[in-house]
């Protein structure tokens, strides 16, 4: 014959098993407190940016390229390269001023949206004796190309903050 338990005896038993999920909570509780405790100990504020100066899923700051295309989408493009962030347009000649023409290369030296990430220079030639020949280019007209660049890029970012 089997002896049938107690009734103190049962209720001890499942006392003691809620005791023990009691306790395991209270592990797995206090494991988890101890987790985010450990995730705000220091005073650095996180950052977030929605539309982040360096963006460069191209491999290159994605402002920078795209201001630089918008800014000389009127001249012919001989060369374009995202990943090493170059544009090299081919001759262009201003059909006011046919005795001249310019060609310009720009380079995005950086991932992030800084001046000195951009770089332009220019070639320009003039109509001589039939033949074109090399001429100076003004340092203002590089210049305020940049400007010009930089200004585009910032305005698409801010852009692309506001939605």
């Amino acid at each position: 014959m089997t002896a049938t338990p107690s009734l103190p005896a049962v209720t001890k038993v499942a006392a003691g098993a809620n005791w023990r999920r009691l306790s395991a909570r209270a592990v797995v509780a206090a494991g988890m407190i101890a987790a985010l405790a450990a995730c705000g100990g220091n005073n650095k504020r996180v950052e977030t940016d929605l539309a982040a100066s360096n963006v460069t899923t191209i491999g290159i700051n994605a402002y920078l390229w795209r201001a630089s295309l918008d800014t000389l989408s009127f001249m012919p493009m001989l060369q374009t390269d995202s990943s090493g962030g170059v544009i090299v347009t081919d001759w262009y000649t201003n059909p006011q001023n046919p005795a001249e023409r310019l060609k310009v290369t720009v380079s995005i030296l950086d991932q992030d949206l800084r001046a000195d990430a951009l770089s332009v220079n220019a070639s320009r030639e003039v109509m001589s004796g039939g033949q074109w020949v090399g001429a100076p280019v003004q340092a203002a007209t590089v210049q305020k190309l940049e400007d010009i660049i930089l200004t585009r890029a910032r305005e698409l970012r801010r852009d692309a903050l506001m939605g």
